[in-house]
């Protein structure tokens, strides 16, 4: 079969490798398509940790082929997404309900391969059952919004809240439509590509702000700002630096801040810690997608995200380790592989 191998940092390739073989308790799952995300960017980097060689793509949804013999529950031709964060289930973290923060935490498509291919394998504890009739490409959307959710979840949105979103990737866009669904009623979204400010406000945000236009704090939380004294709940979706530490400066006295943003290991940023303490800031880390992806499938089953507009282009594999060594095309929202077309 085809396979997209990160072969070390800086070198990524299409191979031909043998098809893997399901073990008792695994899926063979045909891909039909596996999201580009900025983590899968980082690893080509070398700024986020695994272990290559690899195929990277944790964000992926696709046709039971085969079921391993002590796997029940499932039936080849079923639809699934998977989940990509494989707890162990032993460590103090998994016995406190932490998944997330699982002392041996193993990831499909960063230390195990993953879905930039034509086929995957992953454990039946792992995947999730979809619609026969959903579109093949919204499968692929629910990793990245099981991470959304557990960063609204960590943010206590609650009706009538007002939020800012950093960041107009396919997170933040994500974010900004749970956060309507969560029923706050100002959310503002400040990203430098005037469609994705477009698109934000037709997603559910109720004003959108240019970075490169404007001071994004004055034009927030000024007296004659879009949110005077800050919002309830900031989300710090871009990961760079600029934002982390516009992050706090734009929540009001007692928000909470949300890092849900994946920055470069070893990036520095800097804060005033007098600020967090005078203003009484809330400032938490969003990590993965703990206990989250049933719904985010639900979600996305539902029709209630909208998933097409945010879908950019469409790839092959052949195409695909280009995408992911360069930075995304400007206005770009999310790429995925569809390993039919090829």
């Amino acid at each position: 079969m085809k396979a997209v191998r990160l072969e070390a940092v800086g070198s990524i390739s299409l191979r031909e490798i043998a098809k893997p073989v399901p073990g008792p308790d695994d899926l063979l799952v045909r891909i039909e398509a596996c999201g580009v995300c900025g983590t899968d960017r980082h690893l080509f980097r070398g700024e986020f940790p695994c272990r290559p060689p690899v195929t990277p793509g944790h964000e992926f949804s696709g046709i039971v082929e085969e079921v391993g013999t002590a796997v029940s529950g499932f039936a080849v031709g079923d639809r699934v997404t998977g989940d990509p964060n494989i707890a162990c289930g032993r460590c103090g973290q998994c016995h406190a309900g932490r998944v997330n923060l699982c002392s041996n935490l193993t990831a499909i498509g960063i230390h195990r391969d993953g879905g930039f291919a034509d086929y995957v394998v992953m454990p039946r504890k792992q995947a999730f059952v979809l619609p026969a009739d959903l579109k093949p490409t919204h499968g692929a959307f629910c990793e990245p919004l099981g991470c959304c959710l557990h960063g609204v979840d960590l943010a206590e949105v609650r009706p009538g809240s007002s939020v800012v979103v950093l960041g107009g990737g396919v997170i933040g866009l994500l974010t900004v439509q749970l956060a309507r669904l969560a029923g706050a009623t100002t959310i503002i979204l400040s990203t430098r590509q005037a469609s994705r400010r477009a698109l934000a406000r037709e997603l559910g945000a109720t004003a959108s702000v240019d970075p490169t236009a404007t001071d994004v704090i004055d034009a927030v939380t000024s007296p004659a700002g879009l949110m005077p004294g800050g919002a309830d709940v900031v989300f710090e979706c871009a990961g760079v630096r600029e934002t982390v530490e516009q992050s706090m400066r734009l929540a009001r006295a007692g928000g909470t801040v949300v890092i849900v943003g994946v920055t470069p290991q070893g990036m520095k940023a800097e804060f005033e810690p007098f600020d967090l303490l005078f203003r009484e800031l809330k400032v938490v880390g969003s990590f993965l997608n703990p206990y989250t992806h049933r719904r985010a499938a639900e979600l996305i089953a539902s029709g209630v995200i909208e998933i097409d507009r945010l879908i950019s282009r469409q790839v092959t594999l052949e195409e695909a380790p280009r995408v992911i060594a360069n930075p995304p095309a400007p206005g770009e929202v999310k790429v995925l592989v569809v390993p039919a077309m090829g």
